[in-house]
């Protein structure tokens, strides 16, 4: 039997990261020990294993403790965790050219800028150079809306 520390260093996680996963049920204490200390299994320390790797592999701590429940019902997750990280790459992809297309627009704008002087605001204008970057603003908001409902 393992205390949270003992866990914690055999795991390679935080003490805190322990305390806080037996607070959401990733990990449950076999028991308590008189003075209130909770006590673990050496299994939890393989399953502290498998959550960091999880983790690493962009698994958020709910679909976690989805693929464990299936687990520990005897139930292989498999399926489960091919699909959430094929939409998980889905989902990258996406914001990946998001970025893309973002980063384009900046180095644009700042080469356009690099033209114009800098402005004084009048009242009608905040700053000219933004406000310079006139067009495809709707366009934009339509598409990620468009792509949101999908």
């Amino acid at each position: 039997m393992l205390t949270v520390n003992e866990l914690a260093v055999q795991s390679g996680a935080p003490a805190h990261v322990v305390r806080y996963y037996v607070r959401i049920g990733l990990i449950r204490p076999a028991g308590h020990q008189e003075n209130g200390y909770r006590q673990f299994d050496n299994k939890e320390v393989s399953r502290l294993r498998f959550i960091r790797m999880a983790k690493q592999l962009g698994f958020t701590l709910n679909e976690i403790k989805q693929i464990t429940r299936h687990s520990d019902l005897g139930n292989s997750p498999c399926g489960d965790v091919r699909r959430i990280i094929q939409q998980r790459i889905k989902e990258n992809r996406e914001k990946i050219e998001q970025m893309l297309q973002l980063q384009t627009r900046m180095e644009q704008a700042l080469e356009q800028w690099k033209q114009m002087p800098d402005g004084i605001p009048d009242g009608n204008s905040v700053c000219h150079l933004i406000e310079s970057m006139k067009g495809n603003e709707d366009e934009e908001y339509q598409s990620h809306w468009n792509s949101r409902r999908q």
